[in-house]
Formats: C-alpha cells, structure tokens, sequence
C-alpha cells in the first residue's frame, strides 16, 4: 500500500474525534503538575510551606506559555497549578483543544523541567465558558483555593515543625473552621493576615506597557519606544475588587 493510501486510510483514526470549540466562548487552559508533591517534598525538598524558587519556577513557566505562541491576555498561578485566559478572539489550530492541551502540558512540562534540572511533568485541561462572569468566577474560584490551600498548609506544617506526624497533624485540622485555623496559628504566633500576599492569592501575570530608552544613530539622538512586556503581581486584590481586576481584562 502507498504512503498516500496509508495516510488517507489511518489518519482518520487520529482526528475522528476531533473538534473545534465554537468563536463567541471564552478559553481557560489549566495546566497541574502531575505528581509534584513526590518531586517537591521527596526529590526536591523546597522550604516548607512555600518556597520562593519553587514559586518563581512556576512564574517563569506562566511566562513562557504565554509567549510560545497563543495570546494570552491573564496567567494565574498558585501552588503546582497554571490558569491562562485566552484572547477572545484566540483561532489558533482552529480552536481544536487537543491541539491547546498538547502544546502547553508538553511546553509546561519542557521549561519547567529546565529550570528545575530534573523531569516536571504537566498536564492540561480547558474549560469553555460561555459569559464574561464564567471567566470571572473560574479566576474567583481558582483565587479561594489558593487562599485555602495556603492557610492549610501553614496549619499542617506548624504542627508537623511541632513534632506532630503527617496523620496527626491532618487529623487536627480536617473539617475544622478557618476562624479555628486562624487561631491555632495566632496562638503559635503566626498572623496569617501578614503571611505575603502571594502565598494566600496567588500570582498574577498580564500583558503592560512599557518604554524603552534607545538611541537612534541616524538623527543622533534618544528615542523612547513604547512595549508589550509581562507585568508580574505579587499582591492581587482580594474577594469583589479581584473580581473587577479580572472583569478589566475579560473586557480588553
């Protein structure tokens, strides 16, 4: 059989269930480590609970998705986990999501690996979402996780820097309210309302303007060009003015 028979004949196998996410929906691609807590608390014991390079790792990563070829207009990450809202008007391959998933678990999986010297795998979904407020809360409902994840995660290990073991130290905190989690770090001397911003929000990234001081050999002279760089917030806003802040860029 040729080439051109065995193309036509089993390339349908590959795209018989393929399809395309129709304009006028709003894309969300989040991308999760897969197995990161064997890699960061086994193979790479980062600081615990959160750990600076582990954290730029991961915003550097953000980063390079949002440069290797799709427009990303917002990147959110908190904890192993990348949020990227697309560009409404985003048509790459068609708006094919086995195409979105592919490339960015696989570029995830690639820049992270660099920079952590060792294989960090990714994984990737998208969600399509219909209304403006769906983006709106998807960030809001990525946001409270970050929030809760962090006040959890100082609790347990507090407890376990207290000589409590893993089981202990989740059993005393399972179910428990926020105000008690609130407490029990307060009475060790820990005021969550002062932990850095970022370990409780997570970070946000987004396109921004900038100038650029040059010189232009020709008239002999300064120009100043204006260009697109990523801005990087380590202090986002909380509960309805995160909400506005996400709003304003649904709405670019």
């Amino acid at each position: 059989m040729r080439f051109d028979e065995l193309d036509s004949k089993l390339r349908v196998y590959e795209t018989a269930y393929d399809f395309s996410v129709p304009p006028n929906i709003y894309l969300v691609a989040r991308i999760d480590g897969r197995s990161f807590t064997r890699l960061t608390k086994e193979k790479h014991p980062f600081d615990r609970p959160f750990d600076e390079r582990f954290r730029d790792m991961m915003v550097e990563t953000t980063k390079h998705l949002m440069q290797c070829g799709f427009k990303i207009v917002y990147g959110y990450t908190e904890s192993d986990e990348i949020s990227l809202l697309f560009d409404f008007h985003e048509d790459a391959f068609s708006r094919k999501p086995r195409k979105y998933n592919s490339i960015l678990a696989g570029e995830a999986s690639a820049k992270f690996s660099l920079l952590l010297g060792d294989i960090g795998a990714f994984d990737c979904r998208i969600s399509q979402l219909p209304r403006p407020e769906d983006v709106i809360n998807y960030f809001r409902w990525r946001h409270e996780d970050a929030h809760r994840n962090s006040l959890n995660a100082h609790c347990y290990w507090m407890l376990r820097e207290q000589g409590k073991s893993s089981a202990e130290a989740t059993k005393a905190i399972s179910g428990k309210s926020v105000a008690f989690k609130n407490q029990l770090l307060f009475e060790n001397g820990v005021n969550f309302n002062n932990i850095p911003a970022w370990q409780k929000r997570g970070v946000g990234l987004y396109w921004t303007n900038s100038e650029k001081t040059g010189w232009n050999p020709v008239k002999q002279e300064e120009t100043v060009t204006t260009r697109k760089t990523i801005a990087v917030d380590l202090d986002l806003p909380m509960g309805a003015q995160y909400n506005r802040f996400v709003a304003s860029l649904v709405n670019k």
